[in-house]
């Protein structure tokens, strides 16, 4: 079983505004709700694919009702931890001349909730798969990933990381079986800038000697490059098409890969899972559909 985990889900609010302007009121002409977050779309994209996966994470007030519920609704199997206080945050994409973001804050999350966490991870057994997508609230300590990989340390459970910074560097030390930064995550984390693939290659390779297992570095329109566990490295241009929502896509990638290996148990049809579902979210209003990545697939071949 693959579980995803958002310490923070929302609702997504995604509205376009044919010319937005500060200062006026602007009328929408098109609206979209769901329910988001890195780990939330991981599991979103699984069951799209054709594989289960259970979401975790917190949920508080009627904004998590309604993520729950519009989960289930879609098929996916979740087990979220009610939070006292609070409201799950709605995050506005604003789609004008520019794509503008405001997202929320989300609960509080106490330590006794955070407990509630591990009790979940308990249950995890060997050959199972844990995502761990995105930030850490301001209320849960910034070690939160580094802690609940030493905390599973000893069981046989692939960890999937998709952070930026020191979130991501630090946890190397636990090996994680895959890491997804992007090229422009590359170079904070190095600080120097990213001309070439042969710079994304080289800095995949630092990376997996700090002790990532497998390096899938994205880079939107560029393609993207796997460093492998057997030291090979794949690489591919993007398939073509029309960006028109780039949110989502790298937690697509994540999602297509992880469902390539499962299906096939080989890394670079991993890989080429991986970039025909990251790119058909970013082709399609909403998360990729397995009819929009199957026909990409075919220009990847």
């Amino acid at each position: 079983m693959i579980y995803t985990v958002t310490f923070n889900p929302s609702l997504d609010y995604i509205v376009t505004v044919k010319e937005f302007c500060m200062g006026m009121v602007n009328r929408t002409e098109r609206e979209l709700i769901y329910p988001g977050g890195k780990g939330i779309n991981v599991s979103l994209v699984l069951k799209n694919l054709g594989v289960e996966s259970t979401a975790l994470g917190f949920i508080a007030g009627f904004t998590g009702v309604e993520i729950e519920r519009s989960l289930k609704e879609l098929g996916c199997l979740t087990d979220f931890i009610k939070t006292k206080d609070g409201m799950s945050r709605i995050n506005i994409k604003l789609r004008s001349k520019e794509e503008t973001e405001i997202n929320g804050r989300g609960p509080e999350i106490s330590k006794e909730e955070l407990s509630l966490l591990y009790k979940k991870l308990d249950k995890l057994n060997n050959d199972d798969i844990l995502v761990l997508a995105g930030s850490i609230p301001a209320s849960m300590p910034a070690s939160s990933y580094e802690d609940i990989m030493k905390y599973l340390e000893k069981k046989e459970v692939k960890i999937v990381v998709d952070a930026t910074k020191d979130l991501l560097v630090n946890v190397l030390k636990y090996h994680p079986f895959l890491i997804k930064p992007n090229n422009h995550e590359l170079e904070e984390i190095f600080h120097e800038e990213v001309k070439t693939k042969e710079d994304v290659k080289r800095m995949a390779k630092q990376l997996q000697e700090l002790g990532a297992i497998n390096v899938l570095v994205s880079m939107a329109g560029d393609g993207a490059v796997l460093l492998s566990e057997d030291g090979i490295f794949y690489e591919s241009l993007a398939p073509k098409g029309t960006v028109m929502n780039s949110v989502g896509a790298g937690d697509s990638m994540v999602a297509g890969f992880l469902t390539g290996y499962l299906k096939e148990n080989d890394y670079k049809k991993a890989f080429y899972m991986g970039i025909a579902t990251g790119s058909a979210s970013a082709f399609s209003e909403k998360l990729a559909t397995k009819d929009e990545v199957v026909s990409l697939l075919k220009q990847l071949s």
